[in-house]
């Protein structure tokens, strides 16, 4: 009877598992695939000193497929490092990585190793997408919304939204999770521009991301950032504006790609 009563509970649990497995939404995907790489140069442009170098990024979908609680997933490396005279005054090397379900588009997995001017930042998030919270190393477990982001997962989230119907000024709420704390990205639609590139001409689709106020940014918005207006939605450029001068990322390499970059003018 035990044995009988124990199967039971097996077959049960099994039953549960799985049908929570199946209440993760699924997000259509036409915007990126495993193997693409985009390659950005960073730089610092100002009236006085023109461009100047800065840096260079990376983002990377791989070709692994790390299998989590059944669910198949992509894995994201992002890496940024200073180049040049930048390296005696504010040697960067960044590199971040996620692990995000393959048809919910949430994450499983967060890694951050960060040395920004000496300071470091080393960090592993693990995420319950079934029972929605977060837990960073050795620290209490946070609850968080449905389908909370990390960093990085978040932007390729964001890459397969359908803006065929929105206007200027509509407003996207992404949640994300960074440094133990849960952040809200209100990312403003600014609608559709024309950018130059070293690469070429892009039609593009224009945002605003908002961030924190602090010592370096005075107003909530100072990010504009470029996609192509394809299936792609590949950033072509990234501009902050700070104190003197304004941050610029720009793309200048590429492979991989889903679709066809048909917002490339030729």
């Amino acid at each position: 009877m035990m044995k009988k009563l124990s199967f039971i509970l097996v077959v049960l649990l099994a039953c549960g598992f799985a049908a929570q497995a199946q209440t993760l939404r699924k997000v259509k995907n036409d915007a990126f695939q495993r193997g693409e790489l985009l390659v950005f140069r960073v730089y610092y442009d100002a009236l006085l000193t023109g461009e100047v170098n800065a840096g260079i990024a990376s983002l990377e979908v791989t070709n692994d497929n790390k299998i989590i609680s059944d669910r198949s997933t992509y894995r994201i490396i992002g890496k940024g490092r200073s180049i040049g005279a930048f390296n005696f005054f504010f040697k960067v090397v960044d590199r971040f990585e996620t692990i995000f379900d393959e048809e919910a588009l949430a994450p499983w997995i967060f890694v951050r190793r960060s040395n920004e001017g000496g300071y470091k930042i080393e960090q592993d998030v693990t995420f319950n997408q079934f029972k929605n919270f977060g837990k960073t190393d050795n620290k209490p477990i946070v609850s968080l919304p449905e389908y909370t982001q990390d960093m990085i997962s978040a932007f390729y989230y964001a890459r397969t939204l359908d803006f065929s119907d929105k206007k200027a000024g509509d407003i996207i709420d992404i949640p994300f999770f960074l440094d133990d704390t849960l952040y809200t990205s209100r990312i403003v639609y600014e609608g559709k521009e024309v950018v130059k590139t070293s690469m070429g001409k892009f039609n593009c689709l224009k945002f605003k991301p908002m961030v924190a106020i602090g010592t370096v940014f005075d107003n909530p918005y100072p990010m504009i950032l470029y996609v192509t207006d394809d299936k792609n939605r590949i950033p072509v450029m990234v501009e902050s504006g700070i104190i003197v001068g304004t941050v610029k990322m720009e793309l200048i390499q590429f492979k991989g790609l889903k679709n066809d970059l048909t917002a490339l003018i030729k």
